[in-house]
């Protein structure tokens, strides 16, 4: 079954890729550092879609 690994890409892993998206925001916010802001930016969009995208092709 498909079903035992999808708790990892679908509760675990945007949650931490939002986590880190978030201290990158904030600190390239602050310290004025686009490309820190722009990976920051990236990695919560990648924690908003990750679940979408690889739990369409599991299930």
């Amino acid at each position: 079954m498909a079903l035992t690994g999808t708790t990892i890409f679908s509760h675990i892993l945007p949650v931490i890729f939002g986590f880190f998206g978030l201290l990158f925001i904030i600190s390239g916010v602050l310290d004025d550092n686009k490309p820190k802001l722009g990976l920051g930016v990236v990695l919560f969009v990648v924690a908003c879609a990750f679940p979408y995208v690889v739990l369409s092709s599991l299930l």
